[in-house]
């Protein structure tokens, strides 16, 4: 093709123009009224990182002070407006999700290799043959082991593409064995629901840690299962349960309520209210329901616990819950990364708010806690603080309070013993985990053919071997001095080793002996005598 010189002033005359635009751009040694020519608010931080990126002194990572401009621009909401940033995205969505794409192992970097602490059962790495104390000692060739090795980037080698394999080279102690095991990466659930088994012949009890996508699903595959074994009444425990979706709190919902009964009602800036109802006939809608909630109960908890109450269904045990009554929306940012927006306001079906005030700030907010243990609060239900202004009637009469969480229709005060507290945290923080592994190290052959039932009825911790965990807490860098509570921590102890062999289940069931809002569930169930109070 030839060229027409006769344009060629013409086309000089726009290529010029076009840099004139472009260098009016980048020159900053020209005012500021000729780098922007709009005045907007939306223009004000591009200008700053503009600023930044050409003018300032030093060499900047602009990517991280819009992160930290984002952050700060949420915190000035409200104190659930929140940023993702990219590298924390994908961890976020799997957790919503209920699953990820990898083998399925629990695991311990231990020493200088990486040691499974027990496969998810029915998950890749259990059905490949991989056991509890297996060490990985590469991945694809790859060595994961060493001083050297960063073991940040373990689950990096582990997951990977759905479908694609993994080829794994496995130490196994107690045989003495070097083993060549291929994994076909899949689905992996994070399980959601912690436990489920009867507390008698006719009460059931399932824990749920969170309302991901898989909640609902795995919520009713274990309310079929007690079903089938013959419960009529059923212990919901959402203690210190955070939340999550909200349509998963309203399908859970759908198992105890009858059809067309108001669950939710959400309105956002302009006044738009939506309405949600119950939609079918629920698979527990004749049976008794007892929620335990606590002051970490939040969200969707709430969401769950306050439907049932304003529907006179059930019984709220427990104390006073977070109280976040807002309702995010999840969007990207067009880089990797997200936000959870604060959209709209959610009211229990009597149309009460349970948001408790942000206007001090969010360290104010989340640090309320320390002003419930100091009015009294959590050991006593005359200190719970309602407003009359913010009084709702059920429709058989029940008196409820809006304006900071579900206040339970029966309470249970908690116990702020230092030795309560301290079992708590070694139970269930992981800070016992590493010290039953190394127990079963030396003792798994021992367990080998011991079902979990024979475990629980039979299996004694000895006081020598909770004297070595006071020991252990004592020399760790926690420095924890559990010299007097030999006796509790030899239920934890046992709740932890049955976790690291038979699973979750197993350590909900022995750690759940003796708790006092499912004493009170058996004590109202006429099961226990009532204890006297002095």
């Amino acid at each position: 093709m030839r060229f027409n010189k006769t344009y060629l002033p013409l086309l000089f005359g726009v290529v010029l123009a076009i840099g004139v635009v472009i260098g009016s751009k980048l020159n900053f040694n020209d005012t500021t009224e000729k780098i922007f020519a709009t005045n907007s608010k939306k223009d004000k931080l591009n200008r700053l990182i503009d600023y930044i990126d050409y003018e300032y002194v030093d060499q900047v990572n602009t990517d991280s002070i819009v992160d930290v401009t984002v952050n700060g621009i949420l915190e000035n909401l409200d104190p659930h407006s929140v940023y993702i940033p990219v590298d924390a995205y994908e961890d976020n969505a799997d957790d919503m999700r209920g699953n990820f794409v990898g083998i399925g192992i629990s695991f311990y970097p231990h020493n200088d290799t990486i040691a499974v602490i027990r496969p998810i059962e029915g998950g890749p790495a259990d059905r490949a043959g991989i056991r509890g104390g297996d060490r990985i000692l590469s991945a694809d060739d790859v060595p994961l082991y060493g001083e050297n090795f960063n073991r940040d980037s373990i689950a990096a080698y582990l997951k990977g593409n759905k479908g694609s394999k993994v080829k794994l080279k496995i130490y196994r102690p107690e045989d003495k064995q070097l083993l060549t095991i291929s994994v076909k990466r899949r689905d992996v659930p994070l399980l959601s629901v912690d436990a489920s088994y009867k507390l008698t012949d006719d009460i059931g009890y399932i824990k749920v840690n969170r309302f991901s996508e898989t909640t609902h699903e795995e919520f009713d595959d274990a309310l079929e299962e007690l079903n089938d074994a013959g419960i009529s009444k059923l212990v919901l425990d959402l203690r210190d349960n955070p939340g999550g979706y909200i349509y998963t709190a309203e399908q859970i919902l759908d198992e105890f309520l009858g059809r067309d009964k108001l669950l939710l009602i959400t309105r956002n800036k302009n006044g738009d209210e939506n309405k949600s109802y119950a939609t079918r006939k629920g698979d527990f809608q004749k049976g008794e329901i007892y929620v335990l909630i606590n002051e970490n109960s939040a969200s969707a908890s709430e969401i769950v616990a306050g439907a049932l109450q304003d529907n006179d269904k059930g019984i709220i045990i427990g104390r006073r819950s977070f109280g976040k009554g807002l309702v995010q929306r999840e969007m990207a940012l067009g880089d990797g990364s997200a936000v959870r927006l604060t959209i709209a306001r959610y009211y229990t079906p009597t149309g009460r708010s349970i948001q408790k005030p942000y206007g001090n700030g969010n360290k104010a907010y989340y640090n309320e806690y320390e002003n419930r243990y100091r009015n009294g609060e959590l050991l006593s239900a005359d200190s719970i603080q309602v407003a009359d202004s913010l009084k709702f009637v059920t429709p058989k009469g029940k008196i409820v309070y809006g304006g900071g969480g579900i206040t339970p229709d029966v309470f249970v005060p908690k116990d702020t013993s230092v030795a309560s507290e301290t079992i708590e945290f070694v139970s269930r923080s992981g800070y016992m985990g590493y010290f039953v592994f190394e127990f079963l190290e030396k003792q798994r052959s021992d367990f080998a053919n011991i079902s979990f039932e024979e475990f629980n009825r039979s299996y004694e911790i000895d006081t020598e071997l909770a004297e070595e965990f006071i020991v252990y807490a004592r020399l760790s860098e926690a420095r924890i001095d559990l010299s007097e509570y030999k006796e509790e921590l030899k239920k934890a102890i046992k709740a932890n080793i049955a976790q690291q062999l038979y699973g979750p289940n197993a350590f909900e069931m022995i750690i759940n002996q003796g708790d006092p809002m499912l004493e009170k569930v058996l004590e109202l169930e006429g099961v226990l005598t009532p204890t006297l109070e002095e």
